[in-house]
């Protein structure tokens, strides 16, 4: 047996908030949607990862969610110009990440980064 996928799921009574933050924003494509949930994503194969952390690093709070992108200079400066608040960074950090914590329309706290050095 082997997990082939893992799915965050955000509870919310307002699904189109998603659509800014998720879709416009970070150019993730809408794979399915009932009304009653709407999954934002891509087809690109991605490792499957869960983490459990006692703090986000740096004496940061833990974010909900982390996601990593190839220009985050780019997304630094979508999320500003859609107005989301933005809550630390951009930070350069010694274990090889350059990231920012910004808060979604749900108020959760989401990590976006990129490699800044080669993972193992």
């Amino acid at each position: 047996m082997k997990v082939t996928r893992i799915v965050s799921n955000i509870d919310t009574q307002n699904i189109a908030a998603a659509k800014v933050f998720y879709q416009d924003v970070l150019g993730l494509h809408v794979l399915m949607d009932h009304g009653w949930i709407t999954t934002y994503g891509n087809q690109e194969e991605m490792s499957v990862q869960i983490s459990f952390a006692s703090q986000g690093g740096s004496n940061t709070q833990t974010p909900d969610l982390s996601i990593e992108v190839d220009d985050l200079d780019t997304a630094f400066e979508r999320m500003k110009s859609a107005g989301f608040s933005i809550e630390y960074g951009p930070a350069d950090e010694s274990w090889g990440v350059r990231r920012f914590f910004v808060r979604d329309p749900f108020g959760k706290l989401i990590n976006i980064l990129s490699h800044t050095k080669e993972l193992p």
